[in-house]
């Protein structure tokens, strides 16, 4: 009979099953493209419009069609970003 491991990490969060690791190649750009997207939004839309009443919604608006433009992006790109790191970084 086997010992439980105590030290081990759970495999869940906020109690879902973590993806298996080969789904980072599309984890991790859906993640930044979110986060990248909503601050450049955001960012844009308040140089455009100040602090109007309408702020939140015309930012949520900008907002959702740069994601739907990042994210895909991100997946196209992210290939030839890491080659040009590794042309610039010694990686071992």
């Amino acid at each position: 009979m086997s010992k439980p491991l105590a030290n081990v990490a759970p495999r869940t969060f906020i109690g879902t099953p973590k993806l298996p690791a080969k789904y980072a190649t599309i984890v991790m750009p859906f993640f930044l493209s979110i986060l990248m997207s909503c601050i450049v939004s955001g960012i844009s839309t308040f140089n455009g419009v100040g602090a109007v009443s309408q702020f939140t919604e015309l930012w949520l608006g900008a907002w959702f069609i740069s994601w739907v433009v990042a994210f895909p992006t991100l997946l196209l790109v992210l290939p030839f970003v890491r080659k040009l790191t590794g042309a610039f970084v010694d990686l071992r």
